[in-house]
């Protein structure tokens, strides 16, 4: 059941692809406001079954509680262990904490060499597996000549704004832009470092295996290429991305990401290594060429970044679509149509969290450039989902 647009949306894209857009939001700024409705002939056969239970048709979503506010261009968000959570703002280039009670925040310090500009700044973080006895923030960020993944020691016995030590970068060269420069980090059940990236803006490196724009690419802490990567001696862990900025494990330990297309769909992808996901060749399904994705969104309804694991299904939130998608699976295939939810209630949606059980953390992003100053503040809100 691929997530189709009505003729009058295709009809958009079409003019859309003529202005040929470049932006990490799809197309231009603004948004249809209605979901398009499925088209439930583009699955030719049930999805394979698994022996997991497949979660229901329909969700829900409530949202419990407004975290915290007034957070500028928020980007990443690693909860820490007792449940503060810390966010990286892309703009200001700081890591903030926010005390997961009361919601008071708390600035650790700047990143030192980022250097912000268009989509690009301080991006996605992650803790280190071994945080509890190194206190390493791994942080992904554009600096001035690449975009980069460094390592920092989070000292809380120094004052605020001066709790985070010298980046130490662990990998370096992925190609920078003002436009699609990935961003996304997190480590695996491995244990493995995953690294989304774009193409920045130059198409021709995501079919580029030597390239390490378009991919996900799996790194050792240290910054090697992990052991197993299906291309020996590479970083590469897939290619043919376009801007990939989710990236979310299931509880059987695999891998899903969404990914920015550009006029006519969006896609949530379920990983297998060295697999090509088409980009630019292909956007969206591709009858079988390249891996095809788990289900496709009209960009006005998605621009995904963010995605989380919870309850059976993939959460995606949706920048340009404004609203927070449920996905849900029997094994790595949609079992039923997608379901929004908040859509234009919170403005546009960054980063989704699994937060423990049927909780998710989810970040806004109205700071981030896309709105006319004042049009809303960016906030963590904690949600319970079915």
């Amino acid at each position: 059941m691929r997530h189709r647009a009505v003729p009058a949306v295709l009809a958009a894209a079409a003019l859309l692809l003529t202005a040929g857009c470049s932006s990490d939001d799809g197309a231009a700024a603004g948004k249809d406001g209605t979901a398009s409705p499925s088209d439930t002939s583009a699955r030719s056969s049930a999805p394979e079954r698994t022996g997991e239970e497949t979660p229901p048709a329909k969700g829900s979503v409530k949202v419990l509680r407004t975290v915290a506010t007034g957070l500028k261009s928020p980007w990443g968000l690693a909860p820490l262990p007792g449940g503060d959570l810390l966010v990286s703002s892309r703009d200001e280039a700081t890591i903030t904490r926010i005390d997961g009670r009361t919601g008071r925040k708390t600035e650790l310090g700047e990143v030192q060499g980022v250097s912000p500009s268009g989509e690009g700044g301080l991006l996605g973080i992650a803790l280190s597996p071994e945080y509890a006895s190194d206190r390493m923030i791994y942080a992904y960020f554009t600096s001035a000549s690449d975009n980069r993944v460094v390592r920092l020691v989070h000292d809380e016995k120094k004052p605020a704004g001066e709790q985070l030590g010298a980046p130490d970068t662990v990998f370096r060269g992925i190609p920078k832009g003002g436009v699609h420069n990935g961003g996304r980090i997190a480590f695996g059940p491995d244990r493995m470092l995953y690294v989304g990236t774009g193409e920045s803006g130059d198409t021709g490196l995501s079919q580029d295996k030597e390239s390490l724009g378009g991919k996900i690419l799996r790194l050792t802490p240290e910054g090697e290429p992990a052991p197993g990567n299906p291309f020996p001696g590479s970083a590469v862990y897939t290619y043919g991305h376009r801007n990939v900025q989710g990236l979310a494990w299931d509880g059987e330990q695999r891998l899903f990401a969404s990914e920015f297309g550009q006029n006519t769909w969006d896609e949530l992808n379920a990983i297998k290594p060295g697999d090509n996901y088409g980009w630019p060749e292909a956007e969206g399904d591709s009858d079988g060429e390249f891996h095809d994705p788990v289900d496709q969104f009209a960009p006005e309804d998605a621009s995904p970044s963010g995605i989380a694991h919870a309850e059976g299904s993939v959460w995606m939130a949706g920048l340009r679509g404004e609203r927070l998608w449920r996905i849900p699976l029997n094994g790595t295939e949609a079992s039923a149509d997608p379901q929004a939810f908040l859509e234009g209630e919170y403005g546009r949606l960054r980063t989704v969290v699994a937060a423990g059980d049927d909780k998710l953390w989810l970040v806004t992003s109205n700071t981030d450039g896309r709105r006319d100053p004042g049009e809303g503040d960016d906030r963590v809100l904690e949600l319970r989902v079915s």
